[in-house]
């Protein structure tokens, strides 16, 4: 650990440090960050690019005093090391170890547990109103990224925002991506604030100019600030902003500290909102990122010097399974469209990207409206697959149910990382999908076991008439040798007993048959049924599982509250059959790898045995 990183007492120091050791910092932090992460894994191009901005943040507010709320929360590894916390970057995003994004359980400078985006602005409002009604005196900073900025709730914050006319300074970190490349009206309109090298010449070369005139030279800058900022609101478009009530202050150099430094220090001044558009490169300082900055948005262990994953599996994932197949229905069927929310490259669509450029929709960070947007679609006759991750869908409840069930439109959600994801933890767990979608009328709910039964589910969920959702989860796509007629209120018996019947959905029935080998070896004889569709249930198979078997177990890769096992049980209630219930807590769980948290929750095959050992009657 370099000597700045280990003898400085951060964020303190930062405020004594002079503009050149700051400098020094920034390439050391990078360092760092490359090391760390390469064996780790983790979010590094987004890091690598805010070491500058966060370095000037901590330098020029007061905190944790004062508020700094990350958006999307990624990006805060830098913001962790500068508040004291490095020494957990060994265990980073490990089961038990340093959390990847903010919790405000683990540190007073993380003011909430962010992952998702857009919040940032509408929290940090929040803030600002109860610190002016309980008359307080602290700054509050809301840092946003320009992909973060095309979701309509950062919109609804800044229209709120400006009409309160609070003091609050929000920070557009405007690195041009997203996950994928950011799309949209946005987007093209800060490409060309921050193209417009005339303004920026023109900034550069008048303050040169009068600063080399004695004595009056600084007076003259001052005095002639107005126009320029007259000037640049009739050049760029900050008016978008300065229409919304804000002051807008930039584009400025995100990788210039001391730029950034008095940019932040002039803003403090300022009465009202203050927005600063500071402009970064994502990946700065890693070439490998710099080139390739969706690789590394989020990676596993990587070698440094080749920028090459340590490991990678041959087994195709799930979501490329999702993105194969669709390719190969869209030229059958002409009317199969695809709808992403910045995460082409994520969902698995970059193939079908490549093949039909104008059948795919990218409509950026705003899942409601790619809801609706796909509603719209449906009507017109079209086919749209909605790819979109479990705990992201769960913004657009409202349309889901309004927009596509309400109209029982052909809408098909393929709802990628359903259930536990790993690393990233309680943000980004799809637990509740199965608990929001099943209780939806008009909602066909299907989980496949492997990538052939996805690959059949996503066919049968063509010829449907109404909405229907394929929920899968992170990871690998196994092939279970077993391919099923896929149908809605269809189950498949996978394994023959007479002691007990394990239900399992989607991801658990590879656990499932692994805990019925188990029992084979301790006499006890266990069926597999795999759920298939888990709306609408198979109740015809249900109900002679429920009067053959003295042992009905669920199964479910998703939230016992609210889950399918609840449902079995109800459907078997008068039946005499134990129905047990096996499925996340009711609680938001922490990070960890697939396997860990399975093994800590019950859900591995040797805990899926216990249980059944332990209450079957022999």
């Amino acid at each position: 650990m370099s000597n700045y990183l280990s003898e400085h007492n951060f964020p303190e120091d930062l405020r004594t440090m002079d503009y050149d050791e700051l400098e020094l910092l920034s390439y050391e932090l990078r360092d760092f960050l490359v090391d760390s992460v390469s064996k780790t894994g983790g979010h590094l191009a987004s890091n690598l690019g805010i070491v500058e901005l966060a370095i000037a943040l901590h330098r020029s507010f007061n905190t944790p005093e004062d508020k700094i709320i990350w958006d999307v929360g990624h990006q805060t590894y830098v913001h962790k090391i500068l508040t004291g916390r490095i020494d957990g970057f060994e265990n980073l995003r490990k089961l038990g170890g340093m959390s990847g994004f903010p919790k405000a359980a683990d540190s007073e400078y993380d003011v909430f547990d962010t992952g998702h985006s857009s919040t940032s602005i509408s929290l940090g409002l929040g803030l600002a109103a109860a610190r002016d009604l309980k008359k307080e005196e602290y700054k509050v900073v809301s840092v946003i990224g320009d992909g973060a900025m095309t979701g309509g709730l950062a919109y609804e914050a800044l229209n709120n925002a400006g009409s309160m006319n609070t003091n609050l300074i929000v920070v557009l970190n405007d690195n041009g991506m997203s996950i994928s490349p950011n799309t949209g009206g946005l987007s093209s309109s800060l490409g060309r604030i921050t193209s417009t090298d005339k303004y920026m010449h023109m900034k550069t070369q008048v303050k040169k100019g009068f600063s080399k005139v004695p004595m009056i030279g600084e007076s003259v800058i001052s005095g002639i600030h107005n126009a320029k900022e007259n000037i640049k609101y009739a050049v760029i478009d900050g008016i978008l902003f300065e229409e919304l009530g804000f002051k807008y202050i930039g584009p400025v150099d995100g990788h210039d500290i001391k730029e950034m430094c008095q940019t932040l220090e002039r803003a403090k001044a300022i009465k009202g909102p203050v927005l600063i558009h500071a402009v970064t490169k994502k990946g700065k300082g890693y070439s490998k990122a710099e080139e390739n900055p969706d690789v590394f948005h989020g990676i596993g262990p990587f070698d440094v010097e080749t920028g090459k994953a340590l490991k990678k599996s041959s087994a195709p994932s799930w979501s490329s399974v999702f993105g194969c197949r669709l390719t190969e229905m869209a030229a059958e069927d002409s009317r199969i469209v695809a709808v992403s929310a910045a995460m082409i490259d994520g969902v698995g669509l970059e193939k079908f990207q490549s093949r039909y450029p104008k059948r795919l929709f990218d409509v950026g960070i705003a899942e409601e409206h790619a809801v609706s947007f796909s509603a719209g679609l449906a009507k017109a006759g079209l086919r749209p697959f909605v790819a979109i991750y479990s705990s992201f869908l769960q913004r657009a409840y409202d349309q889901i149910a309004e927009d596509v069930c309400l109209q029982n439109l052909p809408v098909v959600f393929c709802i990628d990382r359903a259930g536990v994801v790993g690393a990233d933890g309680e943000t980004h767990h799809g637990n509740f999908d199965i608990s929001y979608l099943k209780s939806l009328p008009n909602m066909t709910v299907f989980a496949p076991k492997d990538g052939e039964e996805l690959e059949r589910m996503m066919e049968c969920a063509l010829a449907l008439d109404g909405p229907c959702a394929i929920r899968y989860p992170r990871g690998t796509a196994p092939d279970l040798k077993k391919p099923n007629d896929i149908a809605p209120g269809r189950s498949f018996q996978l394994k023959r007993g007479s002691d007990a019947e394990i239900w399992a959905a989607g991801a658990m029935v590879s656990q499932a048959l692994k805990a019925a080998d188990i029992l084979k070896r301790e006499g006890i004889s266990a069926s597999v049924i795999n759920m298939a569709s888990l709306k609408p249930l198979d109740e015809k198979k249900l109900a002679a599982s429920g009067t053959r078997y003295p042992l009905v177990l669920t199964v479910e890769d998703g939230a016992v509250s609210g889950g399918i096992g609840e449902t079995v049980k109800a459907f078997l209630a008068d039946s005499p059959a134990k129905v047990i219930n096996l499925g996340w807590p009711d609680k938001f769980i922490e990070h960890g790898t697939q396997e860990e948290l399975y093994a800590k929750y019950h859900l591995d095959a040797d805990s899926i045995a216990n249980t059944v050992a332990a209450n079957v009657h022999r």
